[in-house]
Order: C-alpha cells, then structure tokens, then sequence
C-alpha cells in the first residue's frame, strides 16, 4: 500500500492510537501487527474462518465517527470467526457504507468463507490508518458477537482486547475491527516466531 495521512480511528469510547503501554509485550506486538493479520493466524496452525453475520444497519455512533460517516447511515456488516486447530483465536467486524458494498467494496459481498486479506493486500489503491486499539467494554458494536463466541463460563470475566483500522479505496471507508479470543494468546505465546511471519506483506 502507498503512504497516506490517514486519521486514527480514535474515539470517547476508550480507542487509542496504538496498544497500551501496560500490556505485555506479546499483546502488544500483536495488536500492532502490520500487514494481514490471517498470514500471522496461518502460522499457528490451521486456520478456519466461519462467517456469522452478513446484514444492513444504521452504523452506530463510535464507527460512524471512525468511518467518517453521519450515525445511522446505512452499512453493510459482515462479522467472522477465525480460529486456529480448532481454537477461537479472533472475532472480526467489518463494515462499509451500503452503497460502496455495491460499488467500490463489492468484493466484501462475495468473499463468502475467505478472509478480507484477499481483496486488501493487492491492490495498491488502498489505504490503511493506523492502529487504535481498546479493551472489548459495553458500548463498542463488537462487544456483544465477540462476548456471545466465548463459552458461558468467560463471558463475564474474560478481558478481550481489539484493535481497529480503517482501510479508504477511491474516498470510500471499510472498517475493519479485531478482537483477540483468550484462546489465542497460548497459541501464540506457543509460536512467537508467528508474529514475524509476512508482517510486510505488500
């Protein structure tokens, strides 16, 4: 991708530029991991992605803010899993305005099974903002799919941490946010190496 000033999709609700200086290094490093965040997957192990939700919408207020729309403009919504051998690794919210998933974002409507990587990574039109990153609190449009994949017994204990970008083709946004599972950080903690792995991937 060509550089670009992009703003960091900050926000009230708790997202900062970059992860917090207080997490552990491994946190770190992988919420501000560059490049396509499913070649890091793949070298853990074997990757599956499930698709749990295609659907329209009124953006909420903290993502129109990060996409620069008006709230309650009209989006498309597609929201994964991405688990590795079997683990659930990261729960990903992805979302454009309606018209461009019929125009400039049309690829998201048919990526079926296959993760977003595929249309982001080759096409040097597209730019990405920086990393804000947050703890998974109420109020966040991810908090309630992300909470809702965990087993019952974490749902109210465990303490998922997200990072977010924005990624513009042609002046049109696609927001893309990640939220670590507690599942994956043995996996990488298992396989540092994996962090390195097409971390410049063009």
């Amino acid at each position: 991708m060509l550089p670009m000033k992009i703003p960091c999709p900050t926000s009230r609700l708790g997202w900062q530029a970059g992860p917090s200086p207080s997490l552990s290094p491994l946190i770190k490093s992988w919420l501000a991991r560059p490049g396509a965040l499913t070649a890091g997957l793949r070298a853990l192990g074997a990757f599956h992605l499930r698709v749990l939700a295609e659907h329209a919408q009124g953006v909420p207020p903290d993502e129109a803010h990060a996409m620069q729309l008006p709230p309650g403009a009209p989006v498309w919504v597609r929201e994964i899993v991405m688990s590795v051998d079997g683990v659930d690794a990261v729960m990903a919210r992805s979302l454009t305005p309606l018209r461009a998933s019929h125009g400039v974002w049309q690829g998201m409507r048919r990526l079926r099974t296959r993760p977003l990587a595929d249309m982001l990574y080759n096409d040097r039109g597209i730019h990405r903002s920086a990393f804000a990153c947050s703890p998974v609190a109420r109020g966040i449009a991810l908090y309630a799919p992300a909470r809702g994949t965990l087993p019952a017994r974490d749902r109210g204990t465990a303490l998922l941490w997200a990072r977010r970008s924005v990624f513009w083709r042609m002046g049109q946004p696609l927001l893309v946010t990640e939220c670590f599972m507690p599942g994956f950080w043995a996996a990488a903690a298992a396989r540092p190496q994996a962090i390195h792995h097409q971390r410049h991937r063009p």
